[in-house]
């Protein structure tokens, strides 16, 4: 008898009490309806493996000329809404939970040039606040840093971001930019387009291994719930910040974003947390509002153009090609 053979005829003499052929029969079909049940589980199991990869996809890329701003969306009479969106356009929102990301200083508060315009107050760069939470959360050495640009800042230098002098910013930073966003799906690949900067997600891929460190790091990503996309990304060069504020961090830094569409598809709502164990004691997350613009060109960026330090404060310089690419 073949090992196929013992084992069904173990299996039939389990529940068999006498040789008979009728308990004998009783066991094929009981044997048959467990192997009909197991075939539908299995089905089922490819199934909903299946359903799962194939889940809906967020609509975050839209026809041609249509993105999601950081910019005030709203047209018409002022709302009391404006200043909230004007604070964020180019600035992070705490998380529902957990620390935040780094804020201003209370004593020198921050305002952008959309907040200058709706107050009436002069617009300023940035100053760390270091005693909130998200200050002490900060190693010695970040906190060094940022006191070093502090006072840079308030004796008038060095206070431009890194979007303003044309350096790529890095993950998550390039959140704070409010230039529209625009995204490309496919299958394989999320590629996000904004102000001039390309970013590429591979979807539902591992981490290399053995990273060498770049701007925008290796992101992989995938679809959660239908409605979000996840992107994990590590790999991060450390000659990029985390903020405007100029937050430094390692090659160990960690972030995790996720984007979902809501207000019934007017919103595009970016949350993130990030992750460094050689820069931040804790983790820390932040929320990003974007609003969906229609009529928008895509157009190329000519940031380096015009933008030297004519008045020398002590800007970045604007990155420089040293020899001609072609």
């Amino acid at each position: 008898m073949s090992k196929t053979g013992r084992a069904a005829s173990w299996i039939g003499t389990d529940r068999m009490k006498s040789p008979a052929a009728g308990n004998r029969k009783q066991a094929v079909r009981e044997m048959a309806i467990g192997a009909a049940v197991a075939a539908v589980c299995a089905t089922a199991a490819l199934a909903a493996d299946r359903a799962k990869k194939e889940q809906a996809v967020p609509q975050l890329m839209q026809e041609p000329g249509v993105g999601w701003t950081g910019f005030i969306a709203h047209q018409g009479p002022p709302d009391p809404a404006d200043f909230l969106h004007a604070k964020t356009f180019n600035e992070w929102s705490a998380p529902p939970s957990g620390i935040g990301p780094v804020t201003d200083d209370p004593a020198h508060p921050f305002y952008n040039n959309e907040v200058a315009r709706q107050t009436g107050k002069q617009s300023s760069y940035r100053v760390a606040d270091l005693n909130n939470e998200a200050g002490k959360n900060l190693m010695p050495w970040v906190r060094e840093a940022l006191a070093r640009q502090n006072a840079l800042v308030l004796a008038n230098r060095n206070g431009e971001t890194r979007q303003a002098r044309c350096w790529e910013q890095g993950v998550p930073d390039i959140h704070e930019a409010p230039q529209v966003l625009y995204f490309i799906q496919t299958p394989k690949e999320v590629v996000m387009v904004q102000n001039g900067k390309v970013r590429r997600v591979h979807m539902n891929v591992p981490h290399s291994k053995n990273l060498k460190p770049s701007w925008f790091g290796e992101s992989v990503g995938y679809y959660e719930n239908g409605d979000t996309l996840v992107v994990d990304t590590v790999g991060l060069s450390d000659r990029t910040f985390v903020d405007g504020y100029r937050t430094p961090h390692t090659t160990q830094e960690h972030v995790v974003e996720r984007f979902k569409i809501t207000d019934g598809g007017k919103t595009l709502d970016v949350s993130f947390t990030v992750e460094d164990p050689g820069a931040f004691y804790k983790s820390w997350g932040a929320t990003r509002p974007r609003f969906l613009l229609k009529s928008q060109t895509m157009n190329e960026d000519a940031c380096s153009a015009n933008n030297d330090d004519i008045f020398h404060q002590g800007f970045d310089p604007v990155p420089t090609a040293e020899r001609p690419d072609f």
